[in-house]
């Protein structure tokens, strides 16, 4: 049974008082309540305001068409002329008196409200003023470039339109994080959204823009199934709970002596012959590849962050296993999670994804019985930064970090806001096992120490 929400009544109320600047009252009325009954029941609510304005104008066009027919029909004697003090309307003669035809009366006043409306509007709004809802003016449209996994954020209707209100239409393309940094002609684009703050530093660096913005954020996690947590349990790497977390130190200690899934203890549920790996993207594109780089250097290094050559070297070894014995990887985290629901743990027992990912398509209904969410020990907090390239970047910058809406619809698609109860709610209502406060977070290496150990990476591939 569809819902009416307090924001669809707004917006009807909205279209209503619109209709009633071209149309009479009473007749808007009874045509926008007979609109509203065909919708009465429907589960999706969004476009109802949208569907009872068209077929409101619709009708109430047909009626005006055939109501002026009716008044040429019945033309009085064109010897009877307009009273002028009565202004423009129709002077009739009904025993022996004048009466003025109040429709016509109306009408002309609600067209000199109308056009006095126009001209005031067009004196007074700024050019970077949005048009006021229902208006027809052209919007600005904005390029970006951004991290493809919040590419579902800017598909979404509902950001579309919250986008519209404010006379902004977003057009975005989605790319790995690091190409955006490192490969993407950005002179074509009014803005660049990384998923991460060192790509957006390197992209600040490489233009030379001081000014970004962080509309949101998402942590790094490792979507796995049950029965691969509970061998993990068993082998000391995962530590259940009602948040499991992922032990980095333990599972490096696997990783290092080449322990195979099928050599696990009492291993009946996923007896293969291959090396236990989490599923990641290519460092080389990715920024969240790049973020389990920093992760497990820092683990590999006593648990401190790297400087220096010496200490890249040091933990080389290690952290080039996690990728090289991978084989193939993908250029964005949308790939590797899109395989994880779609495919089982059989390609894919542990994928490393954004938290957001996993609450999104919870939200969405896709994930399944048995899927699980973990947490690394340590982890880090991606700030996905947006970096305006130019002016009309730089607005969309403000609005994804400041409108009420956009950062509830970012909330909706899994994304930790400034507001901590957004998330908290979305979380809540469908379910989702999250913490609170992500609290054992490292901070990621210098980018000149973070792009060190990626092109070592790249030789070891070779």
């Amino acid at each position: 049974m569809g819902v009416v929400t307090v924001r669809e009544e707004q917006a009807i109320q909205r279209l209503t008082d619109r209709l009633v600047d071209d149309y009479p009252a009473d007749q808007v009325q009874s045509v926008v309540g007979t609109a509203r009954q065909r919708f009465e029941g429907h589960p999706v609510r969004e476009f109802v305001p949208i569907l009872i304005e068209r077929i409101a104008r619709r009708e109430l066009a047909a009626s005006t068409t055939e109501n002026e027919s009716e008044s040429v029909a019945a033309q009085p004697n064109p010897s009877q002329q307009p009273d002028p003090a009565r202004g423009m309307s129709r002077i009739v003669v009904s025993g022996g008196k004048l009466v003025a035809d109040k429709r016509l009366m109306a009408l002309a006043a609600a067209v000199v409200v109308v056009v006095l409306a126009l001209v005031v509007g067009f004196a007074v709004r700024q050019p970077d003023q949005p048009a006021p809802a229902g208006a027809t003016a052209a919007l600005t449209t904005v390029h970006g470039v951004v991290g493809s996994e919040k590419m579902a954020f800017f598909e979404d209707p509902r950001v579309v339109e919250a986008l519209a209100r404010k006379g902004v239409k977003a057009e975005v393309d989605p790319a790995g994080s690091r190409q955006i940094a490192t490969s993407i002609d950005l002179g074509k684009y009014d803005f660049a959204f990384p998923s991460s703050a060192p790509a957006a530093e390197r992209i600040q660096r490489a233009r030379n823009i001081s000014t970004k913005y962080t509309p949101f954020s998402s942590p790094l996690a490792i979507a796995t199934f049950q029965p691969i947590a509970d061998l993990l349990t068993a082998a000391g790497v995962v530590r259940p709970g009602p948040v499991p977390t992922f032990d980095m130190a333990r599972y490096l200690e696997l990783v290092r002596t080449d322990v195979e899934w099928d050599k696990l203890r009492d291993n009946t549920v996923y007896p293969v012959h291959k090396n236990i790996l989490v599923s990641t993207t290519d460092p080389r594109t990715s920024n969240s590849a790049a973020m389990y780089l920093a992760i497990a250097s820092h683990v590999a290094n006593d648990n401190t962050i790297v400087q220096g050559p010496a200490a890249e070297q040091a933990v080389l070894p290690t952290v080039s296993r996690l990728f090289v014995r991978q084989g193939y990887t993908e250029n964005s985290t949308d790939g590797p999670f899109r395989e994880y629901l779609a495919a089982g743990m059989g390609p894919t027992p542990m994928v490393w994804i954004y938290e957001a990912q996993f609450v999104e398509a919870t939200v969405r209904g896709q994930i399944k019985p048995g899927m699980v969410l973990t947490y690394p020990s340590p982890t880090v907090v991606s700030q996905h930064t947006l970096v305006p390239l130019t002016a009309s970047g730089d607005r969309i910058g403000r609005l994804l970090a400041t409108d009420p809406d956009l950062q509830r619809l970012a909330a909706a698609h899994g994304f930790r806001t400034s507001d901590p109860s957004q998330f908290a709610k979305v979380t809540a209502d469908n379910h989702v096992s999250v913490p609170g406060d992500v609290i054992d977070v490292i901070d990621a290496p210098t980018i000149d120490t973070l792009e060190h150990l990626i092109d070592s990476v790249t030789k070891s591939y070779n």
